[in-house]
């Protein structure tokens, strides 16, 4: 069964991945196998926009950890080895109950850049006036391509 919304959101995923695919990939384009998984990491762990976080904090109420905070270690965790098991994980159902309301809030941003994005685009162009004689870029269309032939 085809779900236009279903689809068009897959397409628009499976075109990030490429693009991300194809900046870390070898040359010879054999091991995009074993480089997706940190090709989705890097997706899951980047700071969103229209949402204002990462999908990965979403969905694990905690921000991911570096490779290089492992080797470097940051405040955030250091703070985080002084804390005993029970304090953990305290602070951990702490942050559970709150995520429902995490994502409200991330629901709420991404709706308010939609309706941004929507009115820019909806903008209308006879806002722009023009005087006579005052300069103006025009596209030039090439009308021997094949597109415009029939």
């Amino acid at each position: 069964m085809y779900n236009t919304v279903a689809n068009g959101l897959v397409e628009a995923f499976n075109k990030t991945l490429f693009n991300l695919l194809k900046k870390i990939v070898s040359k010879s384009k054999r091991d995009w196998q074993e480089r997706i998984g940190e090709a989705l990491w890097a997706y899951r762990t980047t700071h969103r926009t229209p949402i204002g976080v990462t999908p990965y904090s979403l969905v694990y109420d905690v921000e991911d950890v570096l490779p290089l905070e492992r080797e470097i270690p940051s405040l955030r965790m250091e703070v985080q080895e002084e804390l005993t098991i029970e304090d953990n994980v305290k602070l951990h159902l702490q942050g559970l109950k709150a995520l429902d309301e995490k994502r409200l809030e991330a629901q709420q941003a991404l709706e308010r850049y939609q309706a941004r994005m929507s009115k820019a685009f909806d903008m209308p162009l006879n806002s722009l006036l023009l005087d006579w004689g005052s300069s103006a870029c025009c596209k030039k269309t090439d009308h021997h391509n094949k597109a415009y032939r029939k």
